[in-house]
């Protein structure tokens, strides 16, 4: 026996911030989805999410991220699980791919949350201070239903700044351990999905415009994590992370040059298999023709990839 799970039963809420593409992806989304409800402007990652529970009427919603675009097949998912998987408090997860540099994980992608789990839980902003995994992310502290489905684009280079948050983000975070920060030794016993990804952003993008903003963030963020005393925890404030870069911007020529000195910095202190200098707008296009993501479990090697 198996339960069916449609995505079509469930509210889609759009959550946004202050993506300078926002309104031209809410559009898009309405142009899909004319019933879908929006959260704007809320401050802070777990109030965003209690705010978007509020808002839905059933007992689990899908949330849409104010940089993510949704493919129309993704309305007709259906999901056939056992009858004795318990979902009352997973969050079914699905992949997206990012179009700076080609990768598809969990990273910006759609998701279906419980509603009675998402007003329960106490993550970033409103996490206690004594729990350490919680701080950054959701991952550490809520159990995921890992779909391999890809169903959406995350569209995060509108500007400048917008590509150097979201590589700064991934660099800090996918330095971390379970949330906490490790010691170069350990960081180079992570997950190896999660180092390849890592390198990936260090040097793929240079074809997509902005992508090396998203370059230099991700080198920054990752450098600052693991090579200095920086409170990492600040990542979790786009606030903060919005003044920390209007007090450090830098023109085109001075941002490739601190992405080459990052790169030297990372290479020498943090040991990584990278280049000082990124991958050209070539080989970042050549790199993502050939490369295939990894799978969420183990049924098969890699993920299909739309054509």
């Amino acid at each position: 026996m198996s339960k069916k799970f449609k995505v079509i039963d469930y509210d889609i809420i759009y959550l946004s911030y202050d993506e300078p593409n926002a309104e031209k992806n809410y559009a898009d989304l309405c142009s899909k989805v004319p019933w879908a409800k929006r959260v704007h402007g809320v401050k802070g990652s777990d109030s965003a999410h209690k705010a978007a529970a509020n808002e839905s009427d059933t007992e689990r919603f899908v949330t849409v991220d104010g940089d993510n675009r949704i493919s129309d097949q993704f309305l007709t998912q259906e999901i056939n699980f056992d009858e004795n998987v318990d979902l009352t408090n997973k969050v079914i997860s699905w992949t997206a791919d990012n179009i700076i540099n080609g990768l598809s994980y969990g990273n910006g992608g759609l998701k279906c949350w419980p509603k009675q789990h998402v007003l329960n839980m106490r993550t970033h902003e409103n996490a206690d201070p004594k729990n350490p995994h919680a701080q950054v992310d959701f991952c550490w502290d809520t159990e995921y239903v890992q779909m391999n489905g890809t169903f959406s684009k995350i569209y995060n280079n509108a500007t400048p700044h917008q590509a150097w948050r979201a590589g700064f983000r991934e660099g800090v975070k996918m330095a971390l351990d379970r949330g906490l920060r490790v010691t170069a030794e350990q960081f180079h016993k992570n997950h190896w999905k999660n180092l390849h990804r890592l390198y990936i952003w260090l040097m793929v993008g240079a074809d997509i415009e902005n992508g090396r903003w998203a370059i230099y963030g991700a080198r920054e963020g990752l450098y600052k994590t693991m090579c200095t005393d920086w409170d990492f925890v600040n990542v979790r404030d786009f606030d903060w992370l919005n003044q920390y870069w209007s007090e450090n911007t830098l023109d085109e020529e001075e941002m490739f040059l601190a992405t080459e000195d990052y790169g030297d910095k990372l290479i020498n202190e943090l040991l990584l298999p990278i280049a000082v200098e990124p991958l050209d707008a070539g080989q970042s296009k050549f790199f993502k023709t050939v490369y295939q993501n990894p799978t969420r479990d183990n049924s098969n090697q890699f993920l299909d990839r739309e054509t």
